[in-house]
């Protein structure tokens, strides 16, 4: 598995903008699918996805293959992305 983080600074987009900015935290497998996902918002919500719980109301554990020379993401450890999964 792989773990990365990225700042997305932009709204949402729907009725829940006044959320915030976000941080992602995705867990990647090797075949370069998401299989956990973190959402921060600035206003605190937390929302989680994985195998598990693939989406709910808010959205859902992204289902592309993530192009790794093409994402804008921040390789962070599974230290991190695992004390951020158990808030």
């Amino acid at each position: 598995m792989k773990y990365y983080k990225y700042k997305w600074n932009e709204p949402r987009g729907d009725q829940f903008d006044n959320w915030g900015f976000s941080v992602w935290y995705v867990e990647i497998r090797e075949d370069g699918y998401p299989n956990r996902q973190i959402v921060i918002y600035d206003n605190g919500n937390i929302l989680k996805y994985s195998e598990n719980k693939l989406e709910d109301e808010y959205g859902g554990l992204g289902d592309q293959k993530i192009d790794l020379s093409e994402f804008d993401g921040v390789e962070c450890s599974i230290t991190e992305f695992e004390n951020n999964w158990d808030l």
